[in-house]
């Protein structure tokens, strides 16, 4: 299996935790290495990663790609339920972490990409105003969770990693919302993860909003 990919990219982090976590053989495909991105066009116009190819296959979005290794690649670790209703649950929660944490983090920070004169104070407010909301919520959740559902570490977790990672960079999490704080603690602290983590540090460099001096 091929991955076409970039070590700081939040989405690449989500399908490369589920790889990590099987130890599922693949070749990396880095989108910046010398004709990376012309094969990654050739498959996929929009050029967007991670995108893996399987055989025959080419499967886009970290989501499905997390899903189609649970069919053709499963491990040791199940990242998707057997039970269907359990499977919802965690289909529900990699939504919530992708569309609820991801989204509006990512907003600020290409907002922070943009030439000044372009910016949207009142956009980035508005998703600072929705990450509070949801961090709230998510600290409900968590209390009493070890993983972002009863099923165990899942997808839901890979998704997890990446969003509240960057989210808490690019907009802090309160110190007294606590189990959320510890969620990602522990989410920080999986073998899976700190690969990611020390695979991108080199690239901190890119965060336009200032990596802090943490993590």
């Amino acid at each position: 299996m091929k991955l076409y990919a970039h070590p700081f990219s939040s989405y690449c982090w989500k399908a490369l935790i589920a790889l990590y976590e099987n130890a599922t053989p693949f070749e990396t495909r880095f989108v910046e290495d010398a004709g990376a991105m012309d094969e990654l066009a050739a498959l996929w116009p929009l050029k967007r990663f991670p995108l893996l190819v399987d055989g025959d296959r080419t499967v886009m979005e970290a989501t499905a790609i997390i899903e189609h290794l649970a069919v053709h690649q499963p491990g040791s670790v199940a990242l998707m339920p057997d039970d269907p209703a359990a499977a919802v649950e965690v289909r529900m929660m990699d939504r919530v972490f992708d569309n609820y944490v991801m989204t509006p983090q990512g907003r600020i920070v290409y907002d922070a990409l943009r030439p000044e004169t372009d910016r949207d104070s009142y956009g980035v407010q508005e998703q600072r105003r929705a990450l509070d909301q949801v961090y709230v919520w998510l600290n409900t959740r968590m209390a009493g969770r070890e993983w972002a559902t009863d099923h165990g570490f899942s997808l839901a977790d890979c998704a997890a990693a990446p969003s509240l990672f960057y989210a808490d960079w690019t907009h802090a999490i309160p110190a007294e919302l606590e189990h959320l704080r510890a969620y990602r603690a522990r989410l920080l602290a999986r073998p899976s993860v700190v690969r990611c983590v020390d695979d991108a540090r080199r690239f901190r460099h890119y965060f336009p909003l200032g990596a802090p001096d943490r993590d």
